[in-house]
């Protein structure tokens, strides 16, 4: 069985940072692509930023120079620094798998006052 659990969402000032954690279990997790993706209110499912096997990243235009996604394989982990947060991030961000299948967490909650 496969589960992504994120943790590390919450209510953060304009201008403040986060911290999104994301914990694999099931999977070999050094193979496969991790990503965030997030979903704020009334929008689509965008991807966030990815992060291969191999360690090269890709970020949405939006969020280039103010996240940084990262991954542990010794913890099967990856996680999101989110820095200089604004409104527009807020959304709920979901954790992602691909190899030859996509897996999904549940989700957290980020919010980000103005």
């Amino acid at each position: 069985q496969v589960q992504l659990v994120e943790s590390g969402g919450g209510l953060v000032q304009a201008g403040g940072s986060l911290r999104l954690s994301c914990a694999a279990s099931g999977i070999t997790f050094s193979l496969y692509s991790m990503g965030w993706y997030r979903r704020a209110p009334g929008k689509q499912r965008d991807l966030v930023a990815r992060i291969f096997s191999d360690g090269s990243t890709k970020y949405e235009d939006s969020v280039k120079g103010r996240f940084s996604i990262s991954r542990d394989n010794a913890k099967n982990t990856v996680y999101l620094q989110m820095d200089s947060l604004n409104a527009e991030d807020t959304a709920v961000y979901f954790c992602n798998a691909l190899r030859w299948t996509n897996y999904w967490g549940q989700g957290t909650q980020v919010t980000v006052s103005s």
